[in-house]
């Protein structure tokens, strides 16, 4: 966050945790919904959210250095590779599944957030250290 950011004040301020906070809760009601099997008509689109949020957020962690908008582009046609590469491999493995490919989604993303937090605090130890 820069100090133009910071200095901001008025009630845009508080926006960008709100929806942050709210996208998560839509992502995890869509997941919790498709694992419970449930037959509620906000599956669908909350699932939809989740399948495209969960691997543009792990992507767009990891892709620091761009401009927000190129890093908004980049991370979701990144999802909509992980999403399509997960559908391709259950299908070609005959394996297919909602709850198995909202699984392999969720991990691929779990994944990716992972590295990406492994390698900042390798790099932050190798500051510190003065390498």
């Amino acid at each position: 966050m820069d100090d133009a950011e910071r200095a901001r004040t008025g009630p845009g301020r508080d926006l960008v945790p709100l929806l942050a906070g709210a996208a998560t809760a839509v992502g995890g009601i869509g997941a919790a919904l498709a694992f419970r099997d449930s037959g509620s008509p906000l599956r669908g689109p909350f699932t939809l959210f989740f399948l495209f949020a969960a691997p543009a957020t792990a992507i767009g962690a990891a892709l620091r250095g761009l401009d927000p908008m190129g890093r908004l582009l980049v991370a979701l046609a990144g999802a909509v590779v992980v999403d399509m590469l997960v559908a391709q491999t259950l299908l070609t493995v005959h394996r297919w599944s909602v709850t198995g490919g909202l699984m392999a989604v969720t991990v691929v993303s779990a994944l990716i957030l992972l590295l990406v937090l492994l390698l900042r605090l390798r790099d932050r130890a190798a500051r510190r250290r003065g390498e």
